[in-house]
């Protein structure tokens, strides 16, 4: 076997003409993605199981995740018949997140994404002087509604181990909102259960919490309004630019006071244990997570695990990727706006302006190769937080986490951050 060192970035591929008769794998070391002094690392094993030596002429251009082109590489490889040859790629870098684009005699061949030193990437945050105000008066506002709470057992769903529920409550504006409740059967207000709160993805269909899924706590998933159970009467179309232009208006304001309207309804059950109420959701659930932990003037949420979370960091989000950048600028072309009024008008929406707010531990999940909130933007808040904190990469997700490891992880966090419990 031959050993290539060359000191630059993945990896290596095919041979020109060899066809299937050349095979490759990568050693995935660190996880592609590492933390100093280590020093960015892929390995590449690649066989000639043909009768005929193979050359080949690798390229590997590397963008930063904004996609600023910053360096790139060509090596050739040649390989004996039936021989093999281990290829170690250095890549020395910035703190950050980098795109790979590995091409094969010019021929592309894999795109995939690294990342160096993440907990130091720095994006500062852009609020406007009356960003505590705004959220203070949503609050108030939010206080005069008065929640109406209901509570309809659906029977189908209920089972020997718990009763499942249909709630009906009024947020902001006196929006009705919905939701899915589970309660142990042996929960009563003299033996309370701990709660799971879950904030839902943009546009996710409804679900509930199967009774048997997780027989120790009360779980709750919010429908936001316009999604979820209220889709069918959806008011707003297209939530992300629903009143866009008005801050008083944006569809975010009202639905982020519908994650703390979720946490009133939950202090209020008599099963509940108060002491103990968690939080958890992905993507635009892991924005609610993360902005319900930051508002609630209460701050009853005692540990939450937001992952791949949506709405951070808007000017880097928008370099990065097309959604939902092309929707919200066509709305700031139809409406005249200038740069510095759009980005100002969406910091009071962004995730990483209300990450200094957040006062209980966090554990963040993420996807390494995610399209849709890219690694970058999750990092953008997570800095900023004065929390105990920690995070999973999940090397080869894209928009998701890698489940049960993920679900486990948050079940393992939620336990060791438990208090005072109150069912014996």
């Amino acid at each position: 076997m031959k050993q290539l060192l060359i000191l630059s970035l993945p990896l290596l591929f095919l041979a020109p003409g060899a066809k299937a008769e050349v095979n490759c794998h990568v050693h995935q070391l660190s996880g592609w993605w590492w933390t100093a002094p280590e020093v960015p690392e892929i390995e590449v094993c690649v066989e000639n199981t043909g009768s005929e030596a193979v050359t080949s002429v690798v390229t590997l251009d590397v963008e930063t995740d904004t996609h600023v082109a910053y360096q790139s590489f060509r090596q050739q490889a040649d390989i004996g018949a039936g021989d093999s040859a281990t290829v170690t790629f250095f890549f020395h870098c910035a703190p950050g997140f980098y795109t790979c684009y590995l091409k094969r005699d010019n021929q592309p061949v894999d795109t995939f994404n690294i990342g160096f030193e993440p907990e130091n990437i720095v994006s500062l945050p852009d609020a406007q002087p009356d960003f505590g105000p705004f959220w203070d008066y949503a609050l108030h506002e939010l206080s005069l509604v008065e929640g109406q709470f209901e509570m309809t057992e659906d029977t189908e769903k209920s089972n020997k181990t718990g009763r499942v529920y249909v709630v009906k409550m009024r947020s902001l504006g006196n929006e009705e909102i919905q939701g899915y409740l589970t309660i142990p059967r042996n929960a009563s207000k003299k033996n309370r259960y701990p709660v799971l709160v879950h904030y839902m993805g943009y546009g996710s269909e409804p679900w509930y919490p199967h009774p048997d899924s997780n027989p120790d706590m009360i779980e709750f998933v919010l429908s936001s309004r316009g999604q979820g159970l209220c889709q069918p009467t959806n008011k707003y179309g297209d939530w992300v630019v629903a009143g866009f232009g008005n801050k008083d208006e944006y569809y975010y304001r009202g639905a982020f006071m519908d994650c703390i309207r979720a946490l009133d309804f939950i202090e209020q059950l008599p099963e509940a244990d108060t002491d103990n109420i968690f939080a958890e959701g992905g993507s635009q659930g892991g924005a609610f997570t993360f902005a319900a932990c930051a508002l609630d003037p209460k701050k009853r949420i005692r540990a939450a695990a937001p992952w791949i979370p949506f709405l951070s960091d808007y000017p880097d989000y928008f370099k990065i990727v097309s959604w939902p950048g092309v929707p919200l600028q066509t709305e700031q072309k139809k409406q005249w706006m200038s740069d510095k009024d759009f980005y100002a008008f969406l910091s009071y929406f962004d995730i990483k302006n209300h990450a200094r707010n957040v006062t209980c531990p966090i554990l963040m999940g993420i996807g390494l190769q995610d399209p849709t909130c890219p690694p970058h933007t999750n990092f953008s808040g997570y800095n900023l937080l004065r929390v105990p904190k920690s995070f999973v990469i999940y090397t080869n997700c894209g928009h998701d986490t890698q489940h049960p490891d993920w679900d486990n992880r948050q079940k393992e966090f939620f336990r060791q951050n438990l208090k005072n419990i109150s069912r014996k």
